[in-house]
């Protein structure tokens, strides 16, 4: 039988562990978040490199299929800002498409994360 001292011992026990596994939780899902929106965003520009690399497609329409994966996968606002280029890939001509988005925080407090992503692709050449 418990003493008169015990009573509400383990509500203030479930307290304490609350208060290191909440903020443990939300920041092993933000880490999950983050690498998810990475990996679409760097799938999707590639995507985009190669749509544009194509023979009869060019940098704009590159950054519209970028824009189009991601507000698919995603969401509308991490496509904002996509674009698109001519470059030279190891001394050929080709595309890249860069992506940058922020991921918002999960908790209530704490900075949002700044990614900058990009895509590479050889052009096509009619032989």
């Amino acid at each position: 039988m418990r003493g008169r001292s015990e009573h509400g011992v383990a509500v203030v026990d479930f307290v304490l562990v609350l208060v290191v596994l909440v903020p443990l939780l939300l920041g092993l899902l933000q880490v999950g978040l983050v690498l998810h929106v990475r990996n679409t965003l760097t799938a999707a520009a590639s995507e985009g490199a190669r749509y544009a690399a194509t023979v009869d497609r060019g940098p704009a329409e590159g950054a519209a299929r970028t824009r189009q994966q991601v507000r698919e996968a995603l969401a509308g606002r991490f496509a904002r800002q996509v674009s698109a280029r001519e470059v030279t890939v190891d001394g050929v001509p080709g595309v890249r498409v860069d992506v940058r988005a922020e991921v918002p925080p999960l908790g209530l407090w704490g900075p949002a994360v700044r990614l900058e992503l990009s895509g590479h692709a050889v052009e096509e050449v009619l032989p």
